[in-house]
């Protein structure tokens, strides 16, 4: 079978598409080919002057808008602001090995980025939601220990890459039970997981961890890292697929629905974790 790529997009006019952290890197990639097929693309960054930079240009109909998904008041005002069909939203902003820091909300910064923020920004926004959620993770979830008890690192020492494993095993916790909740509730919309494999991005520029970039011959290239993003938006998935690289460990290749790791399919788990965030956040109860 031939292999998906971008040229393999369906058509997208009239479709609302947002994307979080889509300034750089495999959320600039994502957002332009959106644009490219025709989507209304809205980009929700940091810094608003250099979406604008990062998108001139390019072919499309693009919105760029202030959003810090790290920062609580920045995610409800955010979500306030919205009218209208939301198609899919894509959760993409995220950091990596970051040192320990707390955001205005007094929320572990790392955590808040990944997941919490995502959290409450899918929740408010599910209202407005007909089709899809993407929600951005990584395989090094199936590493992840993580302590619903403790999720805003409190208790235990916090140590930067155990931090982000949590998260990004939060993440898949999150899709599990909000496809439950959808399901449920006689909702069509779907939540869906995508990740990049490993991508030679800028994610992981500050951390030790940038060392497997030098073997980049073995990884995806950005464009190639988007591609499960775009796969999980547009294709005919099942509710909660898990979307990676085809290649050895999901590390390198095109896209394919495989599965996420034994933890990321604990549905007790993953009511546990969605009660906690909801008492940490106020959102989703």
């Amino acid at each position: 079978m031939a292999k998906w790529t971008a040229a393999d997009l369906p058509g997208m006019t009239g479709r609302a598409v947002l994307i979080t952290g889509a300034g750089s890197g495999i959320g600039l990639i994502t957002a332009r080919e959106f644009g490219r097929v025709g989507a209304r693309v809205v980009l929700g960054v940091r810094d608003t002057e250099k979406g604008r930079r990062a998108i001139a240009g390019m072919p499309g109909d693009f919105d760029v808008r202030r959003l810090d998904v790290a920062d609580l008041g920045s995610v409800r005002s955010f979500a306030e602001a919205w009218t209208g069909d939301l198609d899919i939203l894509v959760n993409n902003a995220g950091v990596m090995d970051v040192p320990a820091a707390r955001t205005a909300d007094g929320l572990d910064l790392q955590t808040a980025t990944n997941y919490t923020g995502p959290f409450v920004l899918t929740n408010l926004l599910l209202p407005y939601l007909t089709d899809r959620v993407v929600s951005v993770t990584s395989q090094l979830h199936r590493q992840s220990a993580l302590d619903v008890d403790d999720l805003d690192w409190r208790s235990r020492g916090y140590h930067p890459m155990h931090a982000y494993r949590d998260s990004k095993l939060a993440v898949v916790l999150f899709s599990l039970e909000l496809q439950r909740r959808l399901t449920a509730s006689g909702s069509p919309v779907r939540s869906v997981l995508a990740h990049p494999g490993i991508a030679t991005t800028s994610l992981a520029a500050h951390s030790s961890a940038n060392v497997i970039n030098r073997f980049s011959f073995l990884l995806n290239d950005p464009e190639h890292g988007a591609l499960p993003t775009l796969y999980a938006a547009t294709q005919d998935v099942p509710g909660n697929a898990y979307v990676g690289p085809d290649g050895f460990g999901g590390i390198k290749g095109h896209p394919a629905v495989r599965k996420p790791g034994k933890a990321g399919l604990d549905e007790t788990k993953a009511g546990d974790l969605w009660r906690a965030t909801a008492a940490l956040t106020g959102a989703g109860r």
